[in-house]
């Protein structure tokens, strides 16, 4: 269980999203501690619940060109004011995977990925230091020449960092979201973050729940107030 309060963020966002391996669900999140991902979470973009425009032959298959998904390209704002500490880019946006077959020959070649180190596995990203100095937040899988933000910039909230893409350790375009109390995501450990007014879609298909305050909920869909 976390020790400290947890960093109260906004959505990096517009629009719906799904939210996967959240740390409401289980922690650490994404099943290991390291590179600081203990209370990470990812968000899909999402039209009602599908998270791209086409399912054909490729989807069963193959692989996908990641422009297919709702995600590739969408603003990836600043979910709280800081400054800009580190910027990576130049990591290509690969091939999606949603075939069983494609996301073995995937998995199996995860640990050689680890070991390129943090552009292979964040891919293009960018670390901002909270302004009031309570951590470091990383976004990662931009998409590649979209980063729009440098290396001592000081960013408001809901600012513009880049697009959403499918760099690093992807299956498919999405944003990855964690706190840091350290800028080295090798050194760093996890910080518990949670989020201020958002909405939460029902499956029932009901109208939208405001939430003033939490962490969003394992295939949640959200989206910022």
């Amino acid at each position: 269980m976390p020790t400290v309060d947890p960093v109260v963020l906004t959505l990096p966002f517009h629009g719906t999203w799904l939210v996967q391996n959240s740390p409401a669900r289980r922690v650490p999140s994404h099943g290991t501690d390291l590179f600081a991902t203990t209370y990470a979470m990812d968000f899909v973009a999402v039209r009602g619940r599908r998270t791209a425009t086409v399912r054909d032959w490729r989807t069963v298959l193959a692989t996908e060109p990641p422009q297919r998904f709702l995600a590739f390209g969408r603003p990836v704002l600043a979910p709280a004011a800081g400054r800009v500490v580190s910027v990576h880019d130049g990591e290509v946006d690969h091939e999606s995977r949603r075939s069983p077959f494609t996301l073995l020959s995937y998995a199996l070649t995860q640990a050689a990925r680890v070991r390129r180190g943090a552009g292979a596995v964040a891919g293009n990203h960018v670390i901002v230091e909270l302004a009031d100095r309570r951590g470091y937040v990383l976004l990662a899988h931009l998409r590649a020449g979209s980063i729009r933000v440098a290396v001592g910039e000081a960013v408001g909230v809901g600012q513009d960092l880049g697009d959403c893409g499918n760099s690093g350790n992807s299956t498919q375009p999405h944003l990855h979201l964690q706190v840091m109390d350290a800028a080295d995501p090798y050194a760093a450990r996890g910080v518990p973050m949670s989020f201020r007014h958002y909405r939460v879609w029902q499956r029932s298909g009901g109208p939208p729940v405001d939430v003033a305050g939490g962490i969003p909920g394992e295939a949640e869909v959200v989206e910022p107030q």
